[in-house]
Formats: C-alpha cells, structure tokens, sequence
C-alpha cells in the first residue's frame, strides 16, 4: 500500500532557519554554500530509520523483505505523476520492476533540498554563458542548496532529482550485488540483475531484493558509482501504471481536508474583505451559546495572512452556522477604494513613461524604431487570475502542552511549513512534524503559508486539540495570491522584405518574487533584486532579433501577488505570440514560415514548430467562420508549439482541436507527460475564455465558480499530443510548459477566422 507520510527527523533547524534569515537579509550567499553538506547526498540524515521488515539503503530508499522497494520522493505529488517519475529514476539504475516500486513522502530534510528550483530564478537569458550569468547560476543553486528548502514549483522536479536519485539508485544497486556476491561466494562482477533479482549466471545462484535487503543495509554506502548511459535505460522512456492511480480510484487516498484525528475539532472563518485591513472589534455573544462552539477567536493580520475571526466547533456545519451569527467590523484600510479599472488606466499611462528596468537589450534598437519600412506598435493586458483548486485551502494542527506541533496540510513547501508552524507555535522548529497529504491542486497556491499560520495559531488556543481550518470556496477565491495582471506595449520595426530588424517589449506588473519573498521575510523586502518572472518568455526569446529591449515597469498594488501555474510566461507568451502573428500579417507571410526564418539559431524550437504544424494541417481548408492560430513558447526548459482551431459560433469562440508538441529532452514517462500537456491546455483555455478577478471598492467581485467558470469538458477540445525526444541533455519540466502558448494560439485563430486581434483577455470577440 501506498503511504504519505513524514517522519520526525532531528536536526539544527532552528539555527538553521536564524541563518537563513539572516543570509536573506543581508544577501551574503557567496561562500557559505559549503556548509550544507553538498556532495552527500546519500548517507541517511540523523532520525531516518527503516520501517519495519525493510533495510535502509541511502537516504533515499528503503528495501523490504518482501521485495518491495520504497522510495522517499523529495517532491509533492499534486497530479503531475512525480510520485511514480521520480521511483522509475530508482528503479532504472538498481535494475528494478517498476511493479516493485513504492513510495513515501520524503522527511523533512536539507539532502531533500531542491536548489535547482532555486537556481533557476536568475534574470539571465538562457543562451548567456558570460562570466557574470555562470557565476549567478552557480551561487543561486549553491545558495539554494544551504536554504535546505523542499519545495515543489517550477517545472524542476525531474530535473533535480535527475542525478541525485539515479545515484541513489546506482548505490543501492551495488550494495545489493555486494550483498549478493558475499552470499554467493562469487565475485561481485560476475553478478547480473534483472528485475529485482541478483543472480550469478556461472553457479546459477539467484537471489531477490528482499532476501539480500538486510545484509545489503549493513554494508558501507559506495561512492562514485557508475550511472546507466540513456541507450542502457529499460525503464525511463515507458509508461508503467501510475502508483498513485489504484488509491486515488479506489478512494482511499488522503488529501488534507481528508485528515480525520480523534478529538478533531473543526475552525472556519471570516477575513476581512479589504486587502491590508484589520480588524476594529466583533461580537461572538450569540455565536458562543450555539451548539459544540468551543471557540471563537481573532487573527491579527500579518505579512502573511488576512485579518480575520475564526469560529472552532466540534463539527464543520455547527462551526460555519456560528460564523454568521458573529457581527465583525473591520477597518478597511488604505486599500477601501481600489479599482482594478482604474488600475489598467494607470498601467497604460505606465507604458509610456514608467520608470523601466531593462532586462535584456542588444543592437541598436531606438534607432532601428526611428523610421522603419513597417513599424507594428500593439498594447497587451492580461488581468489577476484565481489558482481556483479544487480542493479548497486547508490546514491541521495540534499544538500540544509538551511543546511539539504536529501540522498536516497539502504544501507545495515542507520546510516551509515547518518554519512558519514553528513560530506560530512558539515552539523550536527541531519539536515540529509535518505530514503532506496529496494537493487537491497546487498550481503555485499551495507554497504559500497564510492557512498553516492560521491553522496553528488557533491549534495554540487549544492546546493538545487537533483543529482543522477549511476556507470556503469564497474565501479561496476572495484571499488567493493572484496572478499579476500585466499590460504590455509590443514594437517591432521590419524592413521592407518584411524582416524584423528591431523589437521591443515593456511590462508592467507587480513582482511574484518579490511580493512572495515579502511575505516569508517582511524585514528583507526589497526591489533591489530583479524578478525574473516578470519578463520570462519575453526577455529570453528564441527568435533571432538582433537589434531588441525588454524592460519593466514594476509596481505595487494592495492586490497580493504570487506563483501561478507557468507565473511570467502565462501572460509573456501570449504578449510576445500575438504580436509575432501581428508582425506576421504586417509582413504578408504566413504565421508558421514567419517564425521559422526567426528561428534560424533555434532548430530545436524549429522542429517542434514542424511538427506541431504538420500534424494540425497548417494551410489545408477550413470551413468558414475557422480559423488557425499557432504559438510556440519556451518554458521551464521545455519548447511547446500548440496550433488552435477556433469556430465562431453565433459571435463566441468555440475551440474544436489543439495539437500541442513538445520537446521537454527526454519524455521519461511519456503518458505522463501527455496528461500534463491536456491539462496544462485546459488549465490555460479556462483562463483565456474566462478568467478574470477584478475589485470594486478594495474587495475582488467573484466568489464562487458562478463568476469565476471553468472550462467544462463539453466544451473542451480534441486534444492531440506529441513528443520529440531531444536527449537528455535538455531536460525538461512538464508541469506548466503546456499553459502559456494556449491563448495566443487561440486568439491567433480567432484573427484567422475573422480579421479581428484579440489583444486583451479574457477573450472577447464581440
């Protein structure tokens, strides 16, 4: 059976969490990288201990005697597969069947840390191997590597566990063939595995996993061993059966709002409306005499959470009934009049004379922009959008007389967790346990901490008291991070062959880095740093554009900001992707031959872009009133071209078929990487047909699916993925590349069929 859990493992966590702080603060990464034990990623952390009937072998695997094999998966599994990717990198190097495979959710721990997550936040084109982008890369991984910080985001699960894990694999493999030779009186180079199972072909000895796990625990761990070349690999590149599949079917798989404890009690609450407000006074007289109320609590707000008044019941029903009965007032703040109308008025003015900041630029671009041939000059505007889980947020915690805390919730950042639950707390952070449930959705929502604060702060009024705090749709949609809504001003000066010869981007949005940054560590916020999400996908371009600028206009809004499922690229792609087709018609070419003469550096992107084209039938009839679009977009080290088609049906959009292809290295679980892909397209159609959160008066006007729709699978399109295998040395994430080149492929279809450009979403056609 399949487990998520955690165990309690002891380590200098407070200290560790003083320094970080203090490194975030003070910025002094350069150096102290080599306290964290880099290198040794093996040995077991201090507390890790087998379970019972199984063998530890590295800090990443666990051989039972009954032949299976568990592996502690470092990563959140929210639907992306990875708790089934990540054990087929073990199963690869120890010769495994994949139908051993098992897994539990990694402990909390630094050699779990992902620094690649981190790492990959550097402002620098992808392309740029100068001294100052390799020395920013190289402290930002290390940097990340001292954090210790488990998280689960940007598209890099596969790519951090990649070498870590096949290793882990590699080692277990050989203390397990030297368990074998030692049983067998052989030679250790004269054993075979196949399949779980060591066997010495000259004496026809065999042995399976199991039987050899005891002895193999007790050997020293190697080093330096030997990893599989890709033409070597069985397993990686097939599709064996999901492990999470069977209890998610099944029922049995436990998501937060799942977690049942003996003595449970249950808390909802109210926040106040207005971003930034506090809360004046409220009267629980009446609520406190209804039926099981235990408690009725305020939260203060802080750089993490709202203000808000919480209601602790023995059932959810009793304690949301009480909830309406307490009359709060609030002091609504500075933000009592913010307009998201008036909000787009200003970023219109902003791109034009905002104060930029420029992220990448080369040639001589205000000179090509002077007087060109053809000059194409197009504003964009994406607004805020909701993360809209399904699973609303939730959190549960019990803060107990003996000064432990244990906290369950479904996180896309453990160690976050544990940090944030210490000091809500007040105990040391080495006394926390956390235990991750599956996510009932992530999209970036879950690594933020407001509901683990607020869930272990009433824990603390109710000491040795499980509490669990459910928000309600409202609340989730009402008191989200949001995705930054973005204008930008695109221009493109061509020659008179139709050639771009000058090219232009400026953005106006807030900073996710920053804001998100602002929160974990209020006394460190700072705008000195630049926010490489808010111009990826623009700033980092394969197109050849030799005389080009990308700058941004930051600013700050009462509208909290944060990751969202492919953050910058969601909105860069779909400004850059239109108005390559803008450039396009401006050229009289065809949409796919314009892009590739722009990709001639880039015969990756140009291949994915063939094949994308080639199987939607660029350029074959469509009926009237259909129209094509394309787009192609690189993300989180993957290239996706997608191509629409799009009918207008009685004046609305109706989207009958995307073909996506992608190129993310090396598809190491292939049917995985489809899924990903159908529901990144889902996930993006939902945004560009219908997504908006707007306010009025300081409050955001949707609440509920009724005003904030999902796309509905009678109205989702055919679907057709395909994959092209570049080799592992271009690895890819799949978790969000799929979402960005969506709605520019969508409103490049809609131009298509009717001559009109949608440069503002959602989309509108009428």
């Amino acid at each position: 059976m399949n487990r998520i859990e955690d165990s309690a493992v002891r380590s200098p966590w407070r200290r560790r969490f003083l320094v970080v702080g203090t490194l975030a603060a003070s910025g002094l990464a350069v150096g102290l990288w080599r306290f964290y034990r880099e290198g040794d990623r093996l040995t077991p952390p201090p507390g890790l201990k087998a379970g019972e009937g199984r063998a530890l072998l590295t800090a990443w695997i666990q051989v039972g005697t009954d032949d299976l094999i568990t592996v502690h998966v470092p990563r959140q599994e929210m639907g992306q597969g990875i708790t089934t990717t990540l054990p087929m990198l073990v199963a690869e190097e120890m010769d495994a069947d994949p139908a051993q495979m098992r897994f539990v959710q990694a402990p909390v721990d630094p050699v779990f840390a992902n620094a690649t997550m981190v790492g990959d936040g550097v402002p620098f084109r992808h392309d740029d191997d100068g001294w100052l982008a390799r020395t920013a890369r190289t402290t930002q991984t290390r940097f990340g590597a001292l954090l210790g910080v488990q998280g689960t985001g940007g598209s890099t699960s596969v790519r951090d566990g990649w070498l870590p894990m096949r290793r882990a694999g590699a080692t277990a493999r050989a203390m397990l063939v030297s368990a074998a030779a030692e049983r067998f009186g052989v030679p250790a180079e004269e054993c075979v595995v196949e399949k779980g199972v060591v066997s010495h072909p000259g004496s026809g000895k065999t042995a399976a996993f199991g039987a050899l796990a005891v002895r193999a625990g007790r050997r020293p761990i190697p080093r330096d061993v030997a990893l599989k070349t890709p033409a070597q690999f069985r397993i990686l590149g097939t599709s064996p059966p999901r492990i999470d599949v069977p209890s998610k079917t099944d029922g049995s798989a436990i998501f937060g709002s799942d977690v049942r404890l003996p003595g449970m009690r249950h808390a909802v609450l109210v926040q106040c409306p207005v971003f930034g407000g506090t809360l004046k006074s409220f009267d629980a007289s009446a609520a406190q005499k209804m039926p099981g109320v235990r408690a009725v609590l305020p939260l203060a707000r802080t750089a993490t959470s709202a203000a808000a008044v919480a209601v602790v019941a023995d059932h959810h029903w009793q304690a949301r009934k009480a909830l309406a009965a307490v009359t709060v007032t609030w002091d609504e703040g500075a933000a009592a009049g913010h307009d998201t109308t008036a909000q787009r008025e200003r970023y219109r003015t902003l791109l034009r004379d905002g104060d930029a900041r420029v992220y990448d630029e080369a040639g001589e671009i205000e000179n090509a922009l002077a007087a060109p041939p053809i000059l194409v000059d197009s504003e964009y505007f994406a607004p805020y959008l909701a993360h809209a889980t399904m699973e609303p947020v939730n959190a549960t915690a019990i803060v107990r007389r003996d000064g432990t805390c244990e906290v369950w919730v479904g996180n896309q950042a453990p160690t976050l967790v544990k940090w944030f639950a210490s000091q809500a707390a007040g105990v040391d952070t080495d006394r926390v346990t956390v235990h991750t449930p599956y996510l009932g959705g992530g999209f970036g929502r879950r690594i933020e901490m407001d509901v683990v604060l607020q869930a272990v702060t009433l824990a603390r009024s109710l000491p040795d008291t499980p509490v669990q705090l459910l928000w309600s749709r409202e609340d989730d949609m009402q008191h989200d991070v949001y995705r930054p809504m973005a204008a930008a001003r695109m221009q493109a000066a061509l020659d008179s062959s139709g050639r771009v010869i000058g090219w232009a981007a400026r953005v106006v949005s807030q900073s996710c880095t920053g804001e998100f940054s602002a929160r974990l560590l209020p006394a460190a916020a700072s705008d000195a740093m630049k926010d490489k999400t808010t111009t990826e996908g623009l700033f980092d371009l394969p197109y050849r554009l030799p005389n080009r600028r990308t700058s941004h206009v930051l600013t700050h809004e009462p509208v909290p900001v944060g990751y969202w499922r492919s953050v910058g690229h969601g909105h860069n792609a779909f400004f850059a992707e239109s108005f390559v087709d803008e450039c396009a018609a401006a050229a009289k070419r065809d949409p796919v031959e314009f892009r590739r003469a722009l990709l001639a550096d880039a015969p990756r992107h140009r291949q994915v872009l063939d094949v994308a084209a080639a199987r939607a039938g660029w350029g074959s009839p469509l009926a009237a009133g259909t129209g094509r679009g394309v787009a192609l977009a690189e993300s989180f080290h993957s290239i996706v071209a997608q191509v629409a088609e799009v009918e207008i049906v009685d004046g609305l959009p109706v989207v009958r078929r995307v073909v996506c292809a992608i190129d993310c290295g090396f598809a190491l679980h292939p049917d995985t990487v489809v899924a990903q892909m159908e529901s990144a397209i889902v996930f993006g159609l939902t945004a560009a047909l219908h997504g908006e959160i707007t306010t009025k008066d300081g409050r955001v006007q949707q609440g509920n699916f009724g005003d904030y729709p999902l796309l509905r699978l009678a109205d989702t399109p055919e679907i057709e993925v395909l994959i092209v295998n570049s080799g592992v040395e271009h690895l890819g994430g799949v978790g969000e590349p799929g979402t960005p080149p969506v709605a520019p492929a969508v409103c490049n279809a809609i131009f298509a069929a009717t001559g009109k450009r949608i440069r503002s979403l959602p989309i509108r056609v009428a």
